[in-house]
């Protein structure tokens, strides 16, 4: 068997934290390639190393002194080494960084520091053979992220090498500049690593112990999905709920290899199992909830407009033009809601309106704003009878008004448009319905 683990920055933000992780490690000779992060925050007042090499870059790029600023990062790494007994001096690559930070290497570089720095260290405290991601992990010249070369890549490194740390978070480009991948991209390395080595699972180390049915910070001591399906962790990651980059699921769900959330604090948790299929039934009707502030809805009114060849290309063609997605459209025969982010959509507001005018001749256009949207989500809900009404008796209970609904023909999930100052209540009344009163 081959795991492939992935470390978050959590695990791995101080000499005790990369204690527990090396114990882990060493438990299953199966976890032979691990995928580390910069070092996190080691309490809720300190800082991400990732974001203390962007303000220390920033100052070089500016031409303004970062000696300070640098001489803390160096200290971050320093102490673990020196709390861990490491024979390791990392003087030279602090000072290729620091050259590079005057050089102006560029932000992407500065950041992909942290994570390059850490697996250094990583791969000699575990005794591991350390791989730059640089050498592995490519990027197209338009910035898009070369899959079929980086598996060979990946394949041909690891081919042979027992055990091996690869950095997450980064890549080079073809002028072997560096290129990272959006915030949390360690989770994609990990994954992609997974798939070039046919990897039997891919375990996601981090704080929590799997993903909960809802956020904690809403809801209390919401309960931990064991299982979850690709297309329910999709719904829900897209909606807002943390824990896994939704970008880390396609090398692996393609690969057919499952991902297993797991507690770095609490190694013995059995976690989330993030699987294709299943044939396990879940505990609740739903899997999870998950939601987002900030939309607006423009509702596009018109009579007879189900009978017009062609409204809603001309209506989505405005969109398109002033640069902005949209979210959903539910519609009826008179009606059509388009669901956008409202930061994207105001500064262009009055070209859009005026655009819909042109295109399709509406009777009225109405836009709500401050609206927030919520996903309940789960396999189970296809087969259960009245999932809809149980969710809207919650919310009438709790005296709130449903803005918007629209359910996906996969009948995975239902999309639930309230007032943002209801959100919290709305997912609050949904977990008690769904959760509690079957427990």
């Amino acid at each position: 068997m081959i795991k492939v683990v992935k470390f978050g920055g959590s695990s791995l933000a101080s000499a005790e934290q990369f204690r527990k992780v090396a114990d882990i490690i060493h438990a299953e000779d199966a976890r032979r390639y691990v995928v580390p992060s910069a070092p996190g925050k080691r309490f809720s007042a300190d800082t991400k190393v990732t974001d203390m090499l962007y303000a220390c870059y920033d100052l070089a790029a500016k031409g303004k002194d970062f000696s300070e600023a640098f001489a803390k990062i160096t200290e971050r790494y320093t102490s673990i080494i020196d709390e861990l007994g490491l024979d390791l001096d990392m003087t030279e690559e602090f000072n290729t960084v620091k050259a590079c930070f005057i050089g102006k290497a560029g932000r992407d570089y500065a950041a992909s520091r942290g994570e390059y720095l850490n697996g250094i260290v990583l791969a000699k405290y575990l005794g591991y053979e350390f791989v730059d991601a640089a050498d592995v992990i490519f990027f197209k010249d338009s910035g898009e992220f070369d899959a079929e070369r980086t598996q060979k890549a990946v394949r041909e490194r690891l081919t042979g090498v027992e055990k091996a740390v690869v950095p997450g978070f980064y890549g080079s480009m073809p002028n072997d500049t560096i290129k990272t991948f959006s915030r949390g991209g360690s989770d994609i390395t990990g994954s992609i690593v997974a798939a070039a080595v046919g990897a039997d699972i891919y375990e996601n180390w981090t704080d929590v112990s799997g993903f909960l049915i809802s956020d904690p910070r809403i809801v209390k001591d919401p309960l931990p999905i064991h299982t979850i399906t690709y297309k329910e962790l999709r719904e829900l990651s897209y909606m807002g709920a943390g824990v896994l980059h939704e970008d880390a699921i396609f090398p692996v769900r393609k690969a057919g290899i499952p991902i297993n959330i797991k507690n770095t604090n609490a190694p013995l948790d059995p976690g989330t199992m993030i699987v294709e299929s299943t044939s396990q039934k879940p505990q609740f009707t739903i899997t999870g909830i998950a939601g987002k502030k900030g939309f607006t809805v423009v509702n596009i009114e018109k009579d007879m407009m189900n009978s017009e060849l062609g409204f809603g290309r001309r209506v989505l063609e405005v969109f398109e033009k002033n640069g902005i997605s949209f979210e959903h459209m539910p519609s009826g025969i008179d009606t059509m809601s388009i669901v956008v982010h409202q930061t994207e959509f105001e500064p262009k507001e009055q070209e859009i309106l005026s655009g819909l005018h042109r295109n399709v001749h509406p009777d009225s256009i109405d836009i709500e704003t401050d609206l927030a949207l919520i996903a309940v989500v789960g396999r189970a809900m296809k087969s259960a009878r009245g999932t809809a009404g149980r969710i809207f008796a919650a919310l009438a209970h709790a005296h709130i008004n449903v803005k918007m609904i629209d359910q996906g023909s996969s009948e995975l999930n239902i999309i639930i448009g309230v007032e943002e100052k209801d959100f919290e209540a709305a997912i609050k009344s949904i977990y008690e319905i769904f959760v509690v009163h079957q427990l």
